[in-house]
């Protein structure tokens, strides 16, 4: 989530909280000041030479430590690639330097072929179309799924229009359909606060689809939830895949299994290995330093 979003989540709850006193009869919907996400339209990402992530011999180090060495990544657009590997492996540093928290010392990062995401701060590559999950979720727990979606629309906002903003009808359609997708449906009405872990993970990622992202990075999204929500996540991804590119950094193999392609794997700041899994999973290299463990 961010910043932009945690403030704008933090002024929404001082509302809630403070229209709530004022109306101790409210309905659990009634009083809701609506707000609108981030401001401006992100610019077209090129993607016409068949890539919209490329990194190239990337490095960074912190303290004399080189947590990511000469790395060189690409990912092809509407791909699901999964990033496996050792703990201290770079997984989270290159997520961090994608989505410019951390600016390495070296490399090329490029968004599609004409965006270089070293020339943009961390706010403007949000807005450029990239989204990004960690592991623990991060909703707003006192107010409902409903207006958590709706705090995320990617919509221009200011104070006057967002006293007196109501969805139209394309955005109450989207944010139907999102529901839908995120096996949140049911759930509406109900306050994040009440949701399941691997609820409050899927509506994490709802509020991320309602940016319209070209790319999602998502950090270890599994972790924590059942058998059954970790069945219905890897539905949602292959639902995701093709109409977003998404990496997902995870440890579960089976659900690696479930919904990879290309599986790369990161030892030291770099790409120890690429492939399928079972190629992967194969290789000596990975066995040693990951899978053997």
């Amino acid at each position: 989530m961010t910043p932009d979003l945690f403030e704008e989540g933090a002024r929404r709850v001082q509302q809630h909280a403070a229209l709530e006193a004022a109306r101790p009869h409210n309905t659990e919907s009634g009083g809701r000041s609506a707000s609108e996400g981030r401001i401006a339209t992100p610019g077209e990402v090129d993607v016409t030479h068949g890539r919209i992530l490329y990194l190239q011999d990337v490095s960074v180090s912190f303290d004399g430590f080189k947590a990511i060495n000469k790395l060189s990544l690409d990912i092809a657009p509407g791909e699901l690639r999964c990033i496996i590997g050792p703990n201290g492996a770079g997984k989270t540093t290159m997520m961090d330097i994608i989505t410019g928290k951390t600016r390495p010392d070296e490399g090329t990062v490029f968004f599609g072929s004409t965006i270089d995401l070293l020339r943009h701060k961390e706010a403007e590559i949000a807005q450029l179309g990239i989204g990004r999950k960690f592991q623990k979720p991060t909703v707003f727990e006192q107010l409902t799924v409903f207006e958590n979606l709706e705090l995320a629309l990617k919509t221009n906002k200011g104070v006057k229009s967002s006293m007196f903003f109501k969805l139209d009808s394309r955005q109450s359609d989207r944010l139907a359909e999102i529901l839908v997708t995120i096996h949140l449906a049911s759930s509406v009405g109900r306050l994040a606060g009440n949701l399941s872990h691997g609820q409050k993970q899927w509506l994490e990622i709802g509020m991320l689809l309602m940016q319209d992202p070209k790319l999602l990075l998502l950090d270890e999204p599994v972790a924590g939830m059942t058998d059954e929500e970790t069945a219905r996540t890897a539905e949602l991804f292959l639902t995701l895949k093709g109409k977003h590119s998404l990496m997902v950094v995870e440890h579960d193999m089976s659900f690696i299994r479930t919904i990879s392609e290309i599986v790369t794997v990161l030892c030291d700041g770099s790409v120890l290995a690429q492939g399928t899994l079972d190629q992967v999973q194969a290789d000596e290299r990975v066995i040693e330093v990951y899978l053997g463990r």
